[in-house]
């Protein structure tokens, strides 16, 4: 039986039990910040099981994606080398929200694996929780199984979703791989570490509730939450006991062996590159497609570890061109029919990976030339810890993931200082003054979700109003609900309708005013902090404003009119940028406001002036066309029949409302638009730029705010004028004149410092210790121009003939060292390595190649000590 197969037959038995069936979602996880990526199939209703939503079923199964690859990297580098380590797996399940429990879903998953899968009973074993009596009893009245087959743990079978909240015990279902799979020991039982006895199945019994003193009290309603991995499965359906030989993944491992040119089992150390290959590409065709894109903080980076690990592994196999681009059409041809939008997405994902892979090999050889040597060096010296400079140092330099080094030289017998490289980060953040900007989505507060959990809802009118009359139906500040707020307070109001636009989309939420009988508010913004829940945040003007008081809601129209003008813009850009560019473009994000509008979106290099200005005079054509902007809802099914335009990671509902723009542009879209074209005014686009691989970012404006930027170029335009007394449009001439004088004055300044160079070098000479016949120079000197320094080490290298030379100099509280080794003997003594004695000394740290290094440091106090300390490394 196939994987495919397994999936359909798994949602099938599920959905004839009064399961709905739910798709995936997404990897990147919705409005829990503690999460990297989706990692089991329960993420998606985890507030369905802490009671804070609702929805219109109570059974659900799934097959959900999930990564796990964000922990340490010891959990990446078991990929590839045991059975069932993946960074992207598939788990089936199925789950009840407070409606059956124990005994049904013990019977469901006895059911399907031994009457609809067929499995052999007598290779089935069952755990439970020690003081789980019931769930014993369960198994062994109701469903037969010999008390002997039934092992009872303790921690490994109690679930919890955090130190308080909903937790329970939980039954797993074992399968026996059979005799010789295992570690053979005669106390071998499930239970045991080896492969022999396998999990395949969990049940979690959400059935208590443990407050902050440990104290679990019964849930009203338990839930049940169930976890059965495909992969694992599979490997029991196709008699096999890896889930690198189930046709999920040898699929994918046949590509490999036709672009390596070798064969999957020739070799085992071929072997583990060819798994880490195929395990990478499901995740990072999954990653990219879900809108993870590689960069160097939160999942961008540990997408950008799986992409690096894998290309290394393709360079172990001899492959030394870019190839994980080509094993995306492999990802597809597997799982596209199960996951359609990777063929859909499959010419962009492609793009992503070819681009990266590029940029990676430009550094990949440099970096293992100085790893190789590292390691080399160290074994002369009897050492086997790569230090945490050396580690930094290709991170931030080569790009190599700290995992990855420690995996290229874990055959050699070593290990990486992963202390001493965390020091060298946290120097770089304190330097660069970055911060971790984290991961998840901003969580949405409490108070929210109970309020929504308790069916609160507010009807939103603005696409017809501007002001409306309603009832204030919650007050909130500071988190917590309140009945009342006076003058002076910020407070949050919610109330059964409003013409105000709560902030979703990357459209910002409206301002304007509140007013009651006893009370004036001035709306600062207004937020949708979960579906069908609007909320103004206000500062109380005069007043007492009350749950229970009848208000008048005016949204302030000219914020709300130049809004729409931006989103409408918005629409239009999308389509002209698909014109100009291409049809692979799609929106990865956006923002619109009364100021301007920011749209990112998925292209491979940056615009050049001719293509902005073809997007540009589209839009402008489109605008004086004054077409006009229509809204009606559809189901979904016909919108997306109709050809509107999606979100690819948006979650959409039944009913979708599509805004169309003449025949230009159809979007499902729920913000604020014009009514028609010619309404935007202007469009002017104000920046294109890059923010993180494979997608750019246009910054545009409209209307008065595009009116406004036009007059203040032109008033810059008639100031520079005015400063170079140019008159009648000699402008341009008189800069290029200036320029030109500058560099002509530059070169003289340079030819001067020269000369002083050589002057000064005779005084500095007499500064040259001999040590073991070797001469060596250390001087400070007055000079902030890098440039300089670089040439005064040459002019002293040649003045000194042979030598090692250290020249310090300090400028804004900030020290700077450079070490200048002649070629004779750079077999001895190498920049780099002296230039790392050195840096510690003024608290920084620095690298070079052997003839040349610098460092830079915090303490140029220090500079003297670090100077003096060149005499005894030449020593």
């Amino acid at each position: 039986m196939t994987g495919k197969e397994i999936r359909e037959r798994f949602l099938k038995y599920f959905a004839d039990r009064g399961h709905t069936v739910v798709p995936s979602s997404n990897l990147i996880p919705k409005n829990d910040p503690t999460l990297l990526f989706t990692n089991a199939g329960m993420n998606q209703f985890k507030d369905l099981f802490l009671g804070l939503e609702k929805r219109d079923y109570i059974r659900a199964c799934s097959s959900q994606k999930c990564v796990r690859a964000g922990g340490k990297h010891n959990d990446l580098e078991n990929v590839g080398r045991t059975a069932r380590h993946h960074t992207f797996f598939e788990m089936l399940g199925n789950f009840s929200f407070g409606d059956y429990f124990k005994k049904e879903a013990i019977a469901f998953a006895w059911e399907f694996l031994t009457e609809d899968l067929k499995l052999d009973k007598s290779r089935l074993y069952v755990s439970v929780y020690k003081d789980d009596d019931e769930a014993a009893d369960i198994w062994h009245r109701q469903e037969g199984v010999p008390l002997e087959r039934i092992y009872r743990f303790d921690e490994d079978n109690f679930w919890s979703m955090g130190d308080t909240g909903p937790c329970g015990p939980c039954t797993e279902i074992f399968w026996d791989n059979g005799p010789g799979t295992g570690c053979d020991s005669p106390d071998c039982a499930v239970g045991c570490d080896c492969d022999r006895y396998m999990e395949i199945w969990n049940n979690v019994f959400m059935q208590f509730n443990r407050d902050a003193k440990g104290t679990m009290t019964p849930l009203p309603k338990p839930s049940v939450d169930t976890g059965m991995g495909l992969e694992r499965i599979a490997t029991v359906m196709q008699g096999v006991t890896s889930n690198y030989d189930t046709d999920l993944i040898q699929g994918i491992i046949r590509h490999v062996e036709k672009l390596a040119g070798k064969r999957y089992r020739d070799d085992a150390k071929d072997d583990v590159s060819m798994r880490v290959i195929a395990d990478h590409s499901r995740a990072i065709t999954f990653l990219i497609c879900d809108g993870v894109l590689p960069s160097n903080e939160g999942r961008g980076y540990v997408l950008r570890r799986i992409m690096r690990r894998a290309a290394r592994h393709a360079k172990m196999l001899g492959v030394s061109e870019p190839v994980l681009y080509r094993m995306v059409d492999a990802v597809g041809s597997v799982m596209g029919d199960a996951y359609p939008d990777l063929l859909q997405r499959e010419d962009y994902i492609r793009k992503v990976v070819r681009a990266e892979e590029e940029r990676f090999a430009e550094t990949l050889d440099n970096g293992l030339r100085i790893l190789n040597d590292e390691v080399a060096s160290l074994k002369d010296q009897g050492l086997s810890v790569i230090p945490g400079e050396t580690v930094f140092k290709l991170y931030d330099t080569y790009g190599f993931p700290v995992d990855l080094t420690a995996d290229i030289v874990q055959g050699e017998g070593f290990t990486v200082d992963e202390a001493g490289f965390e020091d060298c980060m946290e120097r770089q953040r304190e330097l660069a003054r970055e911060h971790w900007k984290g991961s998840g989505d901003e969580k949405v507060s409490a108070v929210y979700k109970n309020l929504h959990g308790e069916g609160l809802r507010t009807a939103f009118t603005g696409y017809d109003e501007h002001t409306a009359y309603s009832v204030i139906t919650a007050l909130v500040r500071d988190g917590k609900r309140v009945e009342e707020a006076g003058p002076g307070e910020e407070v949050d109001i919610i109330t059964e309708s409003t013409p105000f636009y709560g902030e979703s989309g990357g459209q910002a939420g409206d301002s304007g005013e509140i007013s009651t009988g006893s009370a004036h508010l001035e709306v600062l913004t207004t937020l949708k902090p979960v579906p069908e829940l609007i909320v103004h945040r206000a500062m109380v003007k005069e007043g007492t404003v009350r749950v229970g008081d009848a208000a008048d809601l005016t949204v302030a129209e000219s914020e709300r009119a130049a809004t729409a003008r931006n989103h409408t813009a918005t629409h239009l850009l999308q389509s002209a940028l698909r014109q100009v560019l291409g049809d692979h473009v799609k929106q990865s994000g956006s923002l619109v406001n009364r100021d301007h509008l920011r749209f990112d979106f998925t292209h491979f290099s940056a615009m050049t002036e001719e293509e902005i200005e073809r997007v540009e005079d589209l839009v402008n054509a489109h605008v004086m066309d004054n077409s006009e902007v229509t809204a009606r809802e559809m189901a979904l099914d016909k919108a997306m029949e109709s050809g509107a335009t999606a979100l690819f990671d948006e979650k959409y509902g039944d009913r979708v409302r599509v805004v169309k723009v003449g025949e230009i542009s159809a979007e499902l879209c729920g913000g604020t638009h014009v009514r028609a074209s010619g309404d935007i005014g202007l469009f002017k686009i104000v920046s294109e730029s890059g923010i993180a691989a494979g997608v750019r970012r246009i910054e545009a404006l409209t209307g008065t705010g595009a009116l406004r930027y036009a007059r203040r170029l032109e008033e810059e335009r008639s100031r520079i004028a005015s400063l170079l007394k140019a008159e009648g449009g000699d402008m341009v001439d008189k800069v290029a004149r200036l320029v030109a004088r500058q560099k002509e004055l530059q070169r003289e300044i340079e030819a001067l410092q020269g000369k002083i160079n050589a002057s000064a070098s005779a005084d500095l000479l007499a500064g040259v210790r001999e040590i073991g016949g070797v001469k060596a120079l250390a001087v400070k000197v007055d000079m902030d121009d890098p440039k300089g320094l670089r040439e005064l080490a040459d002019t002293l290298k040649d003045r000194i003939g042979s030598g090692v030379i250290a020249i310090g100099t300090e400028k804004d509280g900030k020290a700077t060292l450079l070490v200048a080794v002649t070629k004779d003997l750079t077999g001895r003594f190498r920049a780099g390595d002296i230039i790392k004695g050195l840096a510690p000394i003024i608290g920084g740290s620095g690298g070079g190649k052997p003839e040349l290094a610098q460092a830079g440091g915090s303490r140029p106090e220090k500079l003297g000590e670090a100077l003096e300390k060149l005499y005894e490394l030449v020593a």
